[in-house]
């Protein structure tokens, strides 16, 4: 060994352990972070969550899409009932005006005189 290898050698020693009034003991802070099976099982956890509040939100609009196309059903229904009602009330209306009308009591009923024979 040479001189120039020894004293790189004691320079070396003298940082790696303790010298006189220097604490033996140091207080290390370790930060914990999350492994990579870890970050797999939360980003699977976090996919599955999302998954369901989609879920939940697309279950909800389908329900509401059921009772809007049952309410227009009804509106249909009942659109065509009244546009049927409105006929019968005009067609009953019609004959009683009729009968009451100046020109249809001005009209005079004809006996018939005759009846043809061949």
């Amino acid at each position: 060994m040479t001189y120039s290898s020894s004293l790189a050698m004691n320079r070396s020693n003298r940082s790696r352990f303790s010298g006189r009034n220097q604490n033996l003991v140091s207080a290390r802070t370790q930060t914990r972070t999350l492994g990579p099976i870890s970050n797999t099982i939360t980003l699977i956890v976090l996919a599955c969550l999302l998954g369901l509040l989609y879920l939940t939100q697309v279950t909800k609009t389908n329900a509401y899409g059921y009772q809007i196309n049952s309410l227009q059903e009804k509106q249909s229904q009942l659109k065509s009932e009244h546009d049927d009602l409105e006929v019968a009330s005009a067609r009953l209306q019609s004959l009683s005006r009729i009968q009451n009308s100046p020109v249809a009591k001005s009209l005079v009923s004809v006996a018939p005189t005759a009846t043809a024979q061949n």
